[in-house]
């Protein structure tokens, strides 16, 4: 979200093709992100510089619900409905990194909820499909990167855990949910030599941000930190 356990992370418990344009914002927002940048991700050693521009770029409050706007760039999960958060910048900012992507990459994201994991890595990627299972999220999440201009994210509503068969395979797959176990069909959509980044573990129970990269066919992982996120939500058959 070391190869060293750190300390939990609290990501997403109850409450807790680069864009054409951004909308405007009020001085204290930019302000307060180039703060976040500096204090909650340079200082915490993410040196990518491709990331750190992403995250002083992309406004994380358009993505945050208004009544949380002005706690958007705190060191903290803020909620956004439907039980479902934005993660803390730190982590989103180090799963990001774990990828290790490619400005060639094509990139599946599992659990879309704001939106705002999608638009970091559309700064860095050619392409990024990104898949909500609750409706209200997906469109709102479709609503704000359209309206930033964000012309390489596909959304779509449906079941993550199924991961998106025809526009497989993908250089690299981001889950922000917690499986119990790692999905066998987002393993065989990661193209040979892809990497994953994903939460493994029972709510309520400490869970393991696990980083994989397929090789021969099966995915090779290691525990990185351990972490809390809200449960991957199955579809119906």
């Amino acid at each position: 979200m070391k190869n060293a356990i750190l300390p939990i992370f609290s990501l997403a418990l109850t409450f807790l093709g680069p864009s054409a344009c951004h909308a405007r914002e009020p001085q204290d927002y930019t302000s307060l992100r180039e703060q976040m940048v500096e204090h909650q991700i340079v200082a915490r050693g993410i040196h990518d510089s491709k990331i750190v521009e992403a995250m002083k770029k992309v406004p994380r409050d358009l993505f945050v619900p208004e009544k949380h706007r002005s706690s958007s760039y705190g060191d903290y999960p803020l909620p956004i409905g439907e039980g479902q958060t934005i993660s803390q910048p730190y982590v989103v900012a180090f799963m990001t990194e774990a990828l290790r992507l490619r400005p060639e990459d094509r990139v599946l994201e599992i659990g879309t909820g704001s939106g705002y994991q999608a638009a970091i890595l559309a700064e860095l990627v050619k392409e990024v499909y990104t898949i909500e299972i609750i409706e209200t999220l997906g469109k709102r999440a479709r609503e704000i990167l359209g309206q930033l201009g964000y012309e390489n994210i596909e959304v779509k509503i449906g079941d993550g855990y199924r991961g998106w068969p025809g526009k497989a395979p993908f250089d690299a797959i981001i889950v922000t949910c917690a499986p119990e176990d790692i999905p066998q069909p987002l393993i065989d959509q990661l193209r040979e030599g892809g990497r994953m980044i994903i939460p493994v573990g029972r709510v309520g129970k400490i869970q393991h941000l696990v980083r994989g990269v397929k090789r021969q066919g099966q995915l090779v992982t290691g525990e990185v930190m351990e972490v809390r996120f809200v449960p991957m939500v199955r579809g119906h058959d």
